[in-house]
């Protein structure tokens, strides 16, 4: 009897354990994976917000080239503006930049979005039925890394302008330009084209902004070099050139090789999604352009200078990520080879020209930014296929017409004609109200020194 009761209590207590066993097993059983949806969303969001980064390490690249390309007693003062640009940058796009660009409005205009108010109606959000952000609905990745990703190209917009400005413009002055680029020009005619705008819908594409970005930059800094002048001695009293040379070309070299790497966010990066096929053939459009222009205007300004200029050579590296960031996307890698040779052209021919018109740009911006980024734009009108992985129009050479040329050209014109003007009046404002160009005595001196109080070499107090 006994044995039997013990049988019985092992048998009951056993059946208990595996009871709680498999309630514990059950109750810790994982979870469901997540669908394939949310898969995209998380690879794409990697993916962005690290082309990100990317485009945010060019400023290290600008600054770099800035400073060293110009002279030593600046090279603070160049470096703090390249620094603070993208603070200034920040705030306002957060504030009403992004709201302006992307915001649900008009045709000219975003008209919501303040301060990052509302939410998108991508597939990232559940609760979409506050969507104020229509125009960035074709990407899946949640809104504020979309914000992310577009902050960098304004900040970038703005950084364009330093040094066109250099070696010159109060620090004050420059900062408060910033705010105006940012704010008012950046964001409305980004709008026209990337927002949902008249230009979009008028068939007008830039793939990752050499009009957006990089011609409306350069447009800002052509108008302050028009208002600032040229730097003291830059031009002799015969109208000739005379060369103020920078002070670090391997400050320049260590800049180049950033902003090269960093264009790989850049254009790469505006696929704003996981795309293995558009992101091989975007980096290795973007590169073959970059190369091919190297080339070219090492070359030719070889043949013209009689030396190979490696400045030449490194803004000519530039000119060509430059030229192929708007096309990109659309255009065959050999199309990219012969966009890049174009632009490796132009911008050594730009450079001499504007200093033949007296225009002191101490690092070539305009020559790197503005014209190949008009170029850049019009060359869609010219070699896009709709093949390539954009599927953008045709261009002229695809047996698409002149459509594609034209709103192309629509677009360059009246974007130059805005960015232009608002930037000119806002620079001649500034220039009245809290002045812009340093006195002659500071801009000699240095703005090191004048401006920053500090020198970005300094002396050894223990040395004689």
């Amino acid at each position: 009897m006994r044995n039997k009761i013990l049988r019985t209590t092992t048998l009951l207590s056993l059946g208990l354990l595996t009871l709680v066993w498999s309630g514990t097993a059950w109750a810790h059983e994982e979870p469901a994976g997540p669908s394939t949806q949310e898969l995209k969303i998380m690879v794409d969001t990697l993916w962005v917000a690290l082309t990100a980064f990317l485009v945010f390490w060019m400023n290290a690249g600008f600054g770099c080239v800035e400073a060293g390309l110009c002279r030593s007693k600046n090279a603070t003062n160049i470096l703090a503006k390249n620094f603070i640009v993208f603070a200034i940058s920040s705030l306002v796009f957060w504030a009403f930049g992004f709201g302006l660009m992307f915001g649900d409005g008009g045709a000219f205009v975003g008209a919501n979005g303040w301060f990052l108010g509302g939410a998108d109606n991508s597939p990232a959000v559940a609760d979409a039925y506050d969507g104020v952000y229509d125009a960035l609905n074709w990407t899946s990745v949640p809104l504020l890394c979309k914000f992310l990703f577009q902050l960098v190209f304004a900040g970038t917009a703005a950084t364009i302008v330093s040094g066109c400005v250099a070696e010159r413009i109060h620090y004050k002055s420059f900062m408060m330009f910033t705010v105006v680029l940012v704010g008012l020009v950046y964001p409305i005619t980004g709008h026209w084209i990337w927002g949902g705008g008249w230009l979009q819908k008028a068939g007008m594409w830039d793939f990752a902004g050499s009009t957006v970005v990089h011609s409306v930059g350069g447009w800002a800094g052509l108008a302050g070099v028009l208002v600032l002048g040229p730097r003291i001695g830059k031009y002799g009293e015969d109208g000739k050139v005379q060369p103020i040379p920078g002070h670090s070309m391997a400050l320049v070299f260590i800049g180049g090789l950033i902003l090269w790497l960093g264009w790989f966010g850049f254009n790469p990066g505006s696929t704003m999604a996981a795309n293995p096929v558009a992101i091989a053939h975007v980096a290795v459009t973007t590169n073959m352009a970059c190369v091919a222009a190297v080339v070219s205007s090492t070359l030719l300004a070889w043949f013209m200078l009689g030396t190979p200029d490696f400045t030449m050579s490194v803004n000519g590296a530039l000119a060509g990520l430059v030229a192929i960031t708007a096309p990109c996307a659309f255009v065959s890698v050999g199309s990219s080879v012969i966009i890049g040779i174009i632009a490796g052209i132009l911008v050594v021919l730009a450079v001499v020209g504007f200093d033949r018109l007296r225009m002191d740009d101490p690092v070539g911006a305009l020559s790197v930014h503005l014209v190949n980024g008009i170029w850049g734009t019009l060359a869609i009108g010219i070699f896009a296929t709709s093949t390539a992985p954009g599927a953008g129009p045709d261009g002229l050479l695809s047996g698409g017409g002149m459509t594609s040329l034209i709103a192309q050209l629509k677009g360059v014109i009246s974007v130059g004609i805005y960015a232009f003007a608002i930037s000119l009046a806002a620079w001649f404002i500034i220039r009245m109200v809290m002045g812009m160009r340093v006195t002659a005595d500071e801009e000699i001196r240095g703005l090191d020194l004048s401006e920053m109080g500090m020198e970005a070499y300094g002396h050894d107090p223990g040395r004689m």
